[in-house]
């Protein structure tokens, strides 16, 4: 909430400034999230898996509007991208679906404004969503190692990733490291639930 107010306070200071509307529309989404981040026992739910029913659907309207007079600025930037992320998983709770190939367009637009690790690797995510896991992996390969070494996300996108091919030992492998980088105890259970989860057929 903090967060969300100082966003606001940026954008009454900088009324022409669209990356402050963007900033504020990224805390919107995200916050509009929390009430599904965890079931009713406190176990972590993954975005994939998450009710769009329990999410704040004014909270959202709120974050459309203010992409919405960002875009009108006609100048993107990092915050912008990133909150129009959001916005196309916000489908869900529109009834729609997610236009994977366009989330994976706009993460190539992050990419090249800002090449951070959660970048790059929400790109291979996204791809790996509309063209396909090996594909997801072939981009994952390419970020340099130091920048992923200690970051849990990238093990347990990986891990996923590798899972879908089947390769089994090597998603495993992938969970454990996942599992070792995490301090949360929730997400550590999904995760080693993940891992002993047979494939389906």
């Amino acid at each position: 909430e903090e967060a969300i107010w100082l966003a606001r306070t940026v954008v009454e200071l900088l009324p022409g400034e669209p990356e402050g509307l963007g900033l504020l529309a990224l805390l919107q989404y995200c916050e509009a999230r929390r009430p599904a981040r965890r079931d009713a026992a406190g176990e972590y739910v993954p975005i994939s898996m998450q009710d769009p029913r329990q999410w704040d659907g004014a909270r959202l309207e709120e974050a459309e509007r203010s992409l919405a007079r960002a875009a009108k600025e006609g100048r993107t930037g990092r915050f912008q991208l990133e909150a129009a992320i959001q916005s196309a998983h916000a489908e869900r709770a529109r009834g729609g679906s997610i236009d994977w190939s366009a989330v994976a367009l706009l993460y190539e637009g992050l990419v090249r404004t800002a090449p951070t690790v959660g970048a790059l690797l929400g790109r291979a995510a996204a791809v790996a969503e509309s063209r396909g896991p090996r594909d997801g992996l072939a981009l994952l390969g390419a970020i340099p190692p130091s920048m992923v070494e200690t970051h849990q996300p990238y093990w347990a996108v990986r891990a996923h990733l590798l899972r879908r091919l089947g390769n089994l030992g090597e998603a495993r492998t992938a969970y454990q490291t996942a599992m070792r980088l995490t301090d949360d105890d929730a997400v550590k259970r999904f995760l080693e639930c993940m891992s002993d989860e047979p494939m389906d057929g």
